[in-house]
């Protein structure tokens, strides 16, 4: 269930999500509050788990070369044990930097950042032999990325909800 966000709620989301180390002086600013309003709202909005926390974007391809291949498993059992393993396996390693658990014809796509492709297979190698339960997968090498992970379009999509809620 969506937590009630007014309008001020928002908008120091909607900052937030771009200029995580904004001070609080000038997020109050910016959204046209107190800074002690301002801190009491961020505070309630981290309590409610709605700010689960705060972290700086690097840009990876200044550090080092990689390729970023999306895999897309199917368990060979779907026993809740089954599930349980390879979740923990996926949780242990560094190179799955996203994992969800997705319906249709398989069971998860993950999200994984490898020195290269050969690295890539090594994982999988590694994944296969650990015997976590993964009966098939499949490969998608990103050949170029078109949009990286944006902030999330809150507004968008609570005008949405709302304009399907009044049956719109």
């Amino acid at each position: 269930m969506s937590a009630r966000l007014d309008d001020r709620d928002l908008a120091i989301l909607s900052v937030l999500q771009r200029e995580g180390r904004i001070t609080n002086q000038r997020l109050a600013e910016r959204i046209h509050l107190s800074p002690s309003a301002c801190l009491e709202r961020l505070k309630r909005l981290e309590k409610a788990g709605i700010v689960t926390g705060y972290r700086g974007e690097v840009a990876l391809e200044r550090v080092l070369r990689c390729s970023t291949v999306y895999v897309e498993v199917t368990l060979k059992r779907h026993e809740a044990q089954d599930f349980a393993r390879f979740e923990a396996a996926v949780r242990d390693t560094p190179e799955v930097v996203e994992c969800h658990a997705i319906g249709g014809g398989s069971d998860y796509l993950m999200k994984v950042l490898a020195l290269d492709i050969a690295h890539y297979q090594e994982l999988i190698d590694r994944l296969l032999a650990a015997d976590i339960g993964i009966g098939r997968y499949f490969t998608y090498v990103v050949t170029k990325p078109i949009k990286r992970a944006a902030p999330l379009p809150l507004e968008h999509l609570l005008a949405e909800s709302q304009r399907r809620e009044e049956g719109l």
